[in-house]
């Protein structure tokens, strides 16, 4: 009976730890937000986004919505074009009210799987399929259409697994010509491209892009100037010359390239350029919706991200950009009984030792 008392009395001591429960209280920060990581993917052109509290659904608490805006806002900035997060990675349904307080933080974007029906944001749906290994779907990619915007699915963990990424897939992305951009950059961009102001004399064509006022992303637009006549010079309004682009520019930055139907050229907000051409020009012109008239363009979005090292460190050297939808991470705080139980474990264990050692050799006494 003694054996059976101490055997019964060590199975709880080991036994309890596993079904005392750990108790989220508060919440944790994302260091790489704002250390190494963060600024290095925003000078390489992603987007910090947002999407929420870990395990929180927006649309049983809509206060997670502006909550997780002043978050990142905290941290970091949300592109290199501006400050303010203008995208929400949202569920596949939404109340009327999530919609309401989605509009009153300001959000303007939301994706990328919704069914519910809203005209009050740029709705952009996940069309690329995943980069996950064995889900990779390459023949979406192939048929994209002409100046879309293709958004693929990107989860590094799903609960304690660590998903593999299709490389074949991310080399076909890495070889394609297609302007590599995120869901903010992508809806400012075409903006910018229908505001450009274009005058011209004689010989001279005059561009400016003006400030908006309403905006808190500041994001260059293009055009395509349809024209044969022989340039000059390109060069902004001081007289200093206005950097070129290639064709295998696939980042969005101010600059210009010749083409067979003419020039492509890209303004940041707030610049002059001026055009010459060699003689009297008849042009024609339409603003682009795809950076450097590349056939279409491309975004990785990257969901629940907790961790940022662990979702984008598979993509350090790629050229790839990223929409990073960032959730902030559950504080997991240690119940009090587990320190108490260890402290009891740790006196228990050489005691109940000490008893058995004891009894064994009264035993052989007898």
């Amino acid at each position: 009976m003694e054996v059976r008392r101490v055997g019964i009395f060590l199975l709880v001591i080991f036994v309890t730890p596993l079904f005392t429960p750990a108790v989220v209280a508060d919440w944790d920060d994302d260091n790489w937000l704002w250390n190494l990581i963060g600024p290095e993917r925003l000078e390489h052109g992603d987007e910090f986004a947002c999407h929420g509290y870990e395990g929180e659904n927006i649309n049983d608490d809509n206060s997670v919505i502006q909550s997780c805006k002043d978050y990142l806002t905290e941290h970091t900035n949300s592109s290199r074009w501006g400050s303010e997060p203008i995208s929400f990675g949202v569920p596949e349904s939404i109340t009327n009210d999530t919609i309401s307080s989605l509009k009153d933080s300001g959000f303007l974007i939301i994706g990328d799987n919704l069914n519910t029906v809203t005209e009050d944001f740029l709705v952009i749906q996940r069309n690329g399929g995943s980069l996950e290994k064995n889900v990779a779907d390459i023949s979406l990619l192939e048929s994209a259409e002409k100046d879309s915007l293709i958004s693929i699915y990107w989860e590094a963990r799903i609960f304690d697994l660590k998903v593999r990424e299709d490389k074949p897939a991310i080399e076909f992305l890495e070889n394609q010509d297609v302007w590599y951009t995120t869901w903010g950059e992508w809806y400012n961009h075409n903006i910018s491209s229908s505001r450009i102001l274009v005058n011209s004399s004689n010989s001279t064509i005059n561009l400016q892009l003006p400030e908006d006022p309403d905006s808190n992303w500041i994001v260059p637009g293009s055009l395509m100037i349809n024209t044969e006549t022989p340039i000059s010079t390109i060069q902004y309004t001081n007289g200093d010359s206005f950097p070129l682009l290639t064709e295998k520019s696939k980042s969005l930055r101010e600059g210009w390239r010749l083409v067979d139907e003419g020039i492509i050229i890209s303004i940041y907000p707030g610049n002059k350029v001026l055009i010459n051409f060699e003689e009297n020009l008849s042009y024609s012109y339409n603003p682009l919706k795809t950076f450097n008239d590349l056939h279409h363009s491309v975004t990785i979005v990257g969901h629940h991200v907790k961790n940022l090292h662990e979702w984008a460190s598979d993509f350090y050297e790629s050229p790839l950009i990223f929409t990073w939808l960032i959730e902030r991470p559950a504080a997991l705080e240690m119940d009090w009984r587990l320190p108490v139980i260890a402290i009891a474990v740790l006196i228990a264990t050489p005691l109940t030792i000490k008893w058995l050692v004891a009894r064994d050799e009264k035993l052989r006494e007898l």
